[in-house]
């Protein structure tokens, strides 16, 4: 079964870059026809697709988010990672890393991240 881990620092200062990184274990990410998402959920609010790697390096990101967001992976760590460019405190949430693969979908537990003015 796939696991993801979320890493990276709880705490970024306004017009700094979120830098955070997804450990996967018990599957590759370059095994055909996964995806590999990045979700993120504001105090108060709804989940917010952000981003995407496919099983192929490709990426696709959210049109309100694109200008900021880069999506990475590292095959070697069988790690992917996010940046988000620019914050401020409104980029604050619990950010999570996600896996799908046809109906099968898979999380990370979330990883919080403040963004201080």
């Amino acid at each position: 079964q796939v696991q993801l881990q979320e890493s990276g620092p709880g705490l970024v200062k306004s017009s700094q870059t979120l830098s955070l990184t997804c450990t996967v274990s018990g599957g590759s990410i370059t095994t055909n026809y996964y995806a590999w998402s990045w979700i993120r959920q504001p105090p108060g609010k709804g989940l917010e697709w952000m981003g995407v790697i496919t099983y192929d390096g490709s990426t696709y990101y959210s049109p309100s988010l694109k200008s900021r967001t880069s999506i990475s992976r590292d095959t070697h760590k069988n790690q992917f990672s996010l940046q988000l460019s620019s914050v401020t405190p409104e980029d604050t949430a619990v950010y999570y890393c996600n896996a799908e693969y046809n109906w099968l979908t898979y999380w990370g537990q979330g990883t919080q991240v403040t963004v201080s003015s």
